[in-house]
């Protein structure tokens, strides 16, 4: 029996996800997305989750797409113009997959490891925080396969580092280092490969200290925010935090900080 193509390990209210098709440098293929996708749902419905950890087995965080499922594609467009609204279907499903760990009430942490590219990149940009290895190469060579961006880059990339950067790296595709990475704020912290991992687990384990109930309102308020006007953001701030008031986690807080100890959050 294969091995699942997505693995995932559980340590407290923190879950490891691990990309697992070493051979192929993590491809994403169909059968990595309905795995994926299995898992997330998983995860979704266990209350008890804090944070999740998304990385790759073996030397990559990923390659990109599976370049079998790439030429595929090829061939179908070229029956014609006819070919194309089932494509453009299919792609947008395949995208779904992956994109599906947005999903997660809890905040995802991705550990890119040597390549992250086109696709593969774009799956760790869905994640809310990204720390790189150093040796990592990094990059959205849509372009150089002849390729317009998709699973998002276009939208992912340019709220991470700004209309103009993205522009650049998008028109050429070019490879960026771990170190460039952390400079342009894709990723907020550059770590030598033996560290990459445990460092990754330690700020997991940290947001999964905070407040749980507090910490899925931010990720939901920072998932809304770049859509929205600042007097709309401050009444949805006002709402959430109106109810976090109301929280055991909240009358928790407060009375540590009284009593100068650590809280103990229950999520209640």
């Amino acid at each position: 029996m294969p091995a699942p193509l997505v693995l995932c390990e559980r340590d407290g209210a923190v879950a490891t996800l691990v990309l697992n098709d070493p051979a192929r440098r993590n491809a994403l293929s169909a059968a990595m997305g309905e795995a994926l996708l299995a898992r997330v749902g998983e995860l979704g419905r266990d209350p008890g989750l804090r944070a999740v950890l998304l990385t790759g087995a073996g030397a990559a965080f990923s390659a990109g797409g599976d370049l079998e499922m790439l030429e595929a594609r090829a061939r179908e467009a070229a029956a014609g113009p006819e070919a194309l609204p089932a494509l453009r279907d299919a792609m947008r499903g395949f995208y779904g997959l992956f994109l599906s760990l947005r999903d997660l009430p809890c905040p995802t942490i991705a550990a890119c490891h040597g390549a992250a590219m086109g696709a593969g990149l774009c799956l760790a940009l869905a994640c809310d925080l990204r720390l790189v290895a150093e040796g990592a190469r990094l990059s959205l060579n849509f372009v150089r396969l002849g390729l317009t961006p998709g699973m998002g880059a276009t939208w992912l990339l340019p709220r991470l580092v700004g209309p103009a950067l993205a522009a650049e790296l998008l028109y050429t595709g070019r490879v960026m280092s771990g170190g460039e990475a952390c400079r342009i704020g894709l990723a907020s912290q550059l770590l030598a490969p033996e560290d990459l991992l445990p460092a990754a687990r330690e700020l997991a384990a940290e947001i999964a200290r905070a407040a749980p109930l507090a910490v899925r309102g931010v990720k939901r308020a920072l998932l809304r925010s770049p859509g929205a006007e600042l007097p709309d953001q401050l009444g949805f701030e006002a709402l959430v935090q109106a109810r976090s008031f109301a929280s055991a986690d909240a009358r928790e807080g407060l009375l540590a900080l009284r009593e100068r100890r650590p809280p103990r959050f229950q999520g209640r």
